[in-house]
């Protein structure tokens, strides 16, 4: 179950795979619910995980967002968008954690 998720999350999966099971289930009905493409939803998520100072995260859904066909300019411009709302140095750390996946 947890061949293509990074290690802790992995390791949630194969421990507690109906948690597991239940979380991705929640998620699913979460992004269907709402009226928001698939690309849009992608880099909301990434803001988010930007905005929440959550490294692991931005890094899970910079993946995310290249594997869906995002351009890295346009992964990118999430975190340069962050410096005006969450401040210089979060969106600048925002642009480092996207870097780590896109360069």
């Amino acid at each position: 179950m947890s061949e293509k998720l990074p290690a802790a999350a992995g390791n949630i999966a194969d421990a507690y795979p109906e948690i597991w099971k239940a979380y991705a289930a929640f998620g699913k009905a979460i992004s269907d619910a709402g009226p928001l493409d698939a690309k849009t939803r992608r880099l909301v998520n990434l803001a988010l995980a930007i905005g929440g100072r959550s490294e692991g995260a931005a890094h899970s859904h910079a993946r995310q967002a290249l594997s869906e066909g995002l351009t890295k300019e346009e992964i990118k411009h999430v975190a340069l968008l962050a410096m005006t709302t969450l401040g210089f140095p979060q969106g600048v750390a925002g642009l480092s954690w996207i870097k780590d996946v896109t360069d």
